[in-house]
């Protein structure tokens, strides 16, 4: 899935609009994600070796890491295309895109080599946590990371359903005068990250919670169980923010009619309608 959403964003270039690069970079999180999990249990039990469980364990920091932020930047570009609405199409948009891209693989990169700099629990193992070999106080600040990143995107959540309520309010005492489209197109918006709030949340919060409470005296079934909600959440990340949207919906038509054309009409949209 996130494959195909990376490859229709690379090869189409009318998809070069922040809001695209945003959900190119999440699936581009996802998909290392998936790849990681996989060279990891290969490894751990086709070929055990330290030094390639510190590789595939940073892979995995850094990946889901990544889609943790990107969808924490894709919050925040949705919430600023509607506070600001009229400046949102300039250039100041997409060198803030790029800062917030260069941003979220920067941090992610940064926690990812952490093991393989060091920080690891190999010579220490009652510093180990719940997911070897990261330190317990690693495991802690991602943790802590993840709250935090939940927390603003529920602040933001909050203030876009604000400027919704203040819209539809606008649209009501002028409903003669203004068509309805725009608040539907808002209103699409805010169903699309209330879905996406819930699925973080449930995918998420189980394994956030159990890195804080568990130890590395448990047993390594308790982490897996914890953890499967938090791959499904690369899995659902696709349907919920690429496949639903019109644009990239009538590239994958095209692409199986066999008349793909990277340069499909467009219209111009707001993240709102992601």
């Amino acid at each position: 899935e996130n494959a195909i959403v990376v490859v229709v964003i690379f090869y189409t270039p009318a998809f070069r609009a922040p809001m695209f690069l945003l959900i190119g970079s999440l699936a581009s999180a996802d998909l290392l994600a998936g790849l990681g999990l996989i060279l990891h249990f290969a490894f751990v039990y086709l070929a055990p070796s330290e030094a390639v469980s510190l590789l595939t364990v940073g892979l995995l920091v850094t990946s889901f890491t990544a889609s943790v932020c990107s969808l924490l930047t894709i919050t925040i570009d949705r919430y600023l295309s509607l506070y600001n609405a009229l400046t949102y199409y300039s250039e100041r948009t997409v060198t803030r895109t790029y800062i917030m891209l260069i941003l979220t693989w920067g941090a992610s990169i940064c926690y990812g080599l952490l093991p393989v700099m060091g920080w690891n629990c190999l010579k220490e193992p009652p510093t180990c946590s719940i997911v070897r070999p990261l330190t317990k106080n690693h495991l802690i600040i991602l943790s802590v990371s993840f709250f935090m990143v939940f927390a603003v995107m529920l602040q933001l959540y909050v203030q876009i359903c604000k400027i919704v309520c203040r819209h539809a309010h606008q649209i009501a005492v002028q409903r003669h005068f203004l068509a309805s489209s725009h608040y539907v197109t808002t209103r699409k918006g805010i169903a699309t990250l209330a879905i996406i709030l819930g699925t973080f949340a449930s995918c998420w919060l189980p394994f956030a919670v159990y890195c804080l409470l568990g130890d590395y005296t448990y047993p390594a079934l308790y982490t897996y169980v914890t953890l499967l909600p938090a791959t499904y959440n690369s899995m659902l990340n696709p349907v919920i923010y690429a496949f639903r949207n019109q644009e990239i919906q009538k590239v994958l038509w095209a692409v199986c009619c066999g008349c793909f054309s990277s340069t499909l009409p467009f219209r111009s949209h707001s993240p709102s309608d992601v």
